[in-house]
């Protein structure tokens, strides 16, 4: 008797680590609710893992709610709508963690979302924490440089593609960084936003 117990909870325990140690789904899926309508981004976590991971923990901490899409590339052609700033500096502070690289597995097609990152002295993106872009074309050439997709936009892309475009690059980051939305509101009043960034479809 003594035996089966010893062994019953061994096996609760292995049970347990394994639950403990799977803080993220395989797949799962993000409802962006934006001022130009929904977005659905489809995340299967083995292709990124790292940036996956970083991503469920960030919309389940509500981080992406009220950021702006504050760089967005249309002209000469489609390229990228970025956001990942907070609206509010002290919540932008405590996130602005940098995670390890991942392989790229998906290509930087239309469609696909990446984090956005700096250039290494190697020559390859590194240094990600919250930033992630849309791609609105086949940018493949962002490969090679090190650019790893993690998810692909299910539904909404149409939407995605109506972001306001007019500003281009011209908010400057440090700038969001150190004042938030009120910055961006005064100055860019025509840009659009997350509302809110929700978890849904998980598969464990």
């Amino acid at each position: 008797m003594a035996i089966k117990f010893i062994c019953f909870v061994v096996l609760l325990f292995i049970c347990t680590a394994i639950v403990q140690s799977q803080t993220t789904p395989t797949s799962f899926s993000v409802l962006f609710n934006t001022t130009k309508g929904d977005i659905v981004l489809q995340v299967n976590t083995s292709n990124c893992p790292i940036g996956a991971a970083h991503f469920y923990e960030l919309v389940q901490d509500q981080y992406y709610n009220e950021n702006a899409f504050f760089r967005v590339i249309q002209t000469p052609k489609p390229f990228v709508a970025q956001w990942g700033i907070s609206g509010n500096p002290i919540i932008s502070e405590k996130f602005n963690v940098t995670i390890e690289d991942d392989p790229v597995v998906l290509s930087n097609i239309a469609g696909t979302v990446a984090y956005a990152a700096e250039m290494g002295s190697n020559g390859l993106a590194c240094c990600r924490t919250t930033q992630l872009y849309i791609n609105f074309n086949n940018n493949s050439f962002l490969d090679p440089m090190g650019f790893a997709p993690f998810g692909v936009i299910t539904s909404g892309f149409n939407n995605a593609m109506q972001i306001y475009s007019g500003y281009g690059q011209e908010p400057d980051q440090t700038l969001i960084y150190e004042d938030g939305n009120s910055y961006l509101e005064s100055n860019y009043p025509l840009l659009d936003y997350i509302i809110t960034a929700t978890i849904i479809n998980e598969q464990w």
